[in-house]
């Protein structure tokens, strides 16, 4: 267990979700269900996401919001989800998800 969470801890965005592809389909939903909790507590109360209507939470996991269209701040770095699966970028609500920030870093030259 130990070899798995040193391998956890020092992993990028990248291996982390091929480390999750592995997981049982209830363990991926539970995983789901907790970064849903922690964005009612971050995105939910973030200065870009107040006051714009949208209902919506968890943008670094499914991408940007068709509401969201101006940034006023961002809470996305002190996000407990940002740490635990070394995110490094900002603004998912109008940039998109993780995984799509990922994609496009390929394609930059």
């Amino acid at each position: 267990m130990a070899n798995l969470e040193e391998s956890w801890s020092t992993a990028t965005f990248e291996d982390k979700v091929k480390i999750m592809a592995h997981m049982s389909e209830k363990d991926q939903k539970r995983n789901a269900e907790n970064v849903i909790g922690f964005c009612k507590d971050y995105c939910g109360k973030c200065p870009t996401y107040k006051g714009t209507g949208e209902t919506k939470l968890g943008f670094c996991t499914l991408g940007k919001s068709s509401v969201i269209e101006e940034q006023k701040g961002c809470l996305c770095s002190q996000c407990p989800i940002s740490r635990t699966m070394s995110l490094r970028w900002d603004h998912y609500c109008t940039q998109g998800s993780a995984m799509e920030l990922s994609e496009a870093e390929k394609h930059q030259i």
